[in-house]
């Protein structure tokens, strides 16, 4: 799996700017033109004008591509005009999407277990992540995994913290019961852990970064997601309702083909000093923080997905045989519940 990732994405990357059909050439980046910084084609709004209600989370990864979809005019160019709503974690987003509030949304590897369960459908692959990790310190002895037993741990259940904490303590021989676990909102892990109220957490960036940066020498790097990349891939999607994919198809094809227009845009990394801009003014943030953040992932480009598609199920496979292996889904056809028809039909 190490070895497929390796080569399938630095295929992808080299051609990251390279067209979902080719053919329109490439142009000099600027804030507000469609046509910036990339060689795919508009495709054109083929259906009425409409709103797509859009969940993501405060964090580069989860924003970088469909903010720079949006300022890039691909979704002008799809007929489509998108509100952004920002959600803490996966889990929440899809609670929101059930509500009716929000109609595409943004998860990170925990919440696949509930796509698995048939409470969602994965429409994009967004990328493989290296954005998780388990921190410890040096001060309250958690500065290895196997230090970790008997000590105060945050996560936050249901999202790839808990994935990442489980498959940390898997390593050192040790389980949930082994530790004294502390399950909070992910917006409360960065607090706990600079105060001084747990020994170690798990958590995604940016809050590991700001953990490692304001602790500086007593905060440990434990474990992150490239640690495991021999048992399982961490991915992250987009996803929808069932009941939206049967009912606007088209609609998310349109934006399917924008976001990977923004994907492209993204993956260039000479793109990252205004792709971090606006993901900063989208979130009130400084733009190092998330500089920080460029280099978290292997970014899918539609380059990826038009010539690679049997790595992407590949990926989706694994994922789910581990979960599986965990007892937090049972086995189902991938196609029951990842809509490779949309990612393919967006990428032609």
């Amino acid at each position: 799996m190490k070895k497929l990732l390796t080569i399938a994405l630095s295929a992808a990357l080299a051609l990251s700017m390279a067209a979902c059909g080719g053919g329109a050439s490439s142009t000099t980046a600027s804030t507000g033109g469609s046509q910036a910084g990339t060689t795919a084609q508009s495709g054109g709004s083929t259906g009425e004008k409409v709103t797509v209600n859009v969940a993501y989370m405060p964090d580069y990864a989860s924003l970088s591509g469909v903010i720079s979809a949006k300022q890039l005019g691909y979704f002008d160019d799809e007929g489509i005009d998108i509100k952004l709503t920002q959600f803490q974690d996966g889990p929440t987003i899809i609670n929101a999407m059930e509500s009716g509030s929000i109609d595409v949304g943004y998860i990170g590897q925990g919440a696949h277990k509930l796509c698995i369960q048939g409470r969602a459908k994965i429409f994009a692959l967004a990328h493989v992540s290296n954005g998780d990790a388990i921190i410890g310190s040096k001060s309250k002895g958690t500065d290895t995994l196997e230090g970790l037993k008997g000590k105060k741990v945050a996560y936050a259940s249901g999202t790839s913290s808990e994935d990442i904490l489980k498959l940390g303590l898997e390593k050192a021989g040790l389980t949930m019961n082994d530790i004294q676990p502390a399950d909070m909102k992910a917006a409360n892990l960065v607090t706990a852990m600079l105060s001084g109220g747990v020994d170690a957490c798990a958590a995604w960036v940016p809050n590991t970064n700001k953990i490692l940066n304001e602790m500086k020498g007593d905060a440990v790097k434990l474990c992150d997601n490239k640690t495991f990349i021999d048992q399982t891939v961490s991915l992250s999607s987009w996803i929808c309702m069932p009941k939206y994919a049967e009912e606007k198809k088209d609609v998310l094809e349109r934006f399917t083909r924008a976001l990977y227009k923004g994907f492209d845009y993204r993956a260039d990394h000479s793109h990252d000093d205004q792709v971090a801009g606006w993901v900063a003014d989208e979130l009130k943030t400084d733009k190092q923080t998330q500089l920080d953040q460029v280099n978290v992932a292997d970014w899918t480009t539609s380059d990826f997905i038009k010539n690679h598609m049997d790595e992407v199920k590949k990926y989706y496979q694994t994922q789910q045989d581990a979960i599986v292996k965990k007892g937090d889904a049972k086995a189902a056809s991938l196609d029951s519940y990842i809509l490779f028809d949309v990612m393919e039909a967006a990428c032609k």
